[in-house]
């Protein structure tokens, strides 16, 4: 019923289904390039933040590990934080994301963001309508001093439509391995379609601007909403394939050589079952 559903949806769209062949074909040529992208971050010491955000089943998580998963963490940092502590709640409200900004030489992926004052905080009754909106009257200007300041600010916003949602949240249900993904907000995110779709509205309003502007990715086809959003961030970062000096493998030394195979024999081996 699931492959159904998904080959009308692309129907519908005039497109044909992508096969896992031709998907992951085209992923592996992404990654090579950040894992260039990654070299010239590292050389040049550029500061990069990418900010993902979207409605609960849009397909983030999935998109950020494709984008991650052949570079290193020490280059590409993700940050999802938790809910606020109470000392957090009592400071500045952007104070606890500043903190994970990038030093130099660094990459850092929010999955969901300050922009969650915006959006599920107000929506859910986490903030009020005057914190909400001065917010949005504040964060161009803090975005702005960032840019200023040299850090690349990429922002994404994952619109996924409401028969996909839908079908996503029911596959979580039914699935062992992806319930864990229903969260306390996500079946009232459900509920209140039409609120967050007004809170994304004013807050799209409000802050994409020329200086810091919102990507929209289309999400209903996860596979293709990952190939087009990682080519779209590759186009926005002026990044060079970087010379690297030839590595040799040494040679093993011969020197204090003993049979090491041998200490190792009785050691608490785990079963292979496989």
């Amino acid at each position: 019923m699931e492959q159904k559903v998904k080959a009308e949806t692309k129907e519908a769209e005039g497109k044909a289904e992508l096969s896992r062949k031709d998907y992951m074909a085209e992923l592996r040529k992404l990654q090579t390039e950040l894992c260039i992208l990654q070299e010239w971050v590292k050389e040049t010491g550029q500061r990069i933040v990418i900010v993902f955000e979207g409605r609960d089943a849009a397909g983030k998580g999935g998109l950020i590990r494709a984008i991650t998963e052949r570079v290193s963490a020490r280059v590409f940092n993700v940050v999802a934080l938790p809910a606020p502590s109470d000392r957090e709640k009592g400071q500045l409200y952007i104070q606890r994301y500043l903190t994970r900004f990038p030093a130099k030489g660094e990459v850092v992926i929010f999955d969901r963001s300050w922009y969650n004052r915006a959006g599920v905080e107000y929506v859910m009754g986490f903030c009020t309508e005057v914190q909400r909106d001065k917010f949005l009257r504040l964060v161009t200007a803090v975005e702005r001093q960032l840019i200023d300041d040299g850090i690349i600010l990429i922002k994404y916003w994952l619109e996924v439509g409401s028969a996909e949602q839908k079908r996503r949240f029911e596959a979580r249900m039914d699935d062992p391995m992806r319930q864990w993904k229903l969260s306390a907000m996500d079946l009232p995110s459900r509920e209140r379609w039409y609120d967050y779709s007004l809170a994304r509205d004013k807050m799209l309003d409000a802050t994409d601007t020329e200086n810091s502007p919102w990507h929209i990715v289309r999400s209903d086809d996860k596979r293709r909403a990952r190939l087009n959003c990682i080519t779209d961030l590759l186009s926005r970062i002026p990044y060079e394939q970087v010379r690297r000096k030839k590595v040799k493998l040494p040679r093993r030394s011969d020197k204090h050589a003993y049979d090491d195979d041998a200490t190792m024999a009785k050691r608490r081996w785990i079963a292979e079952k496989y």
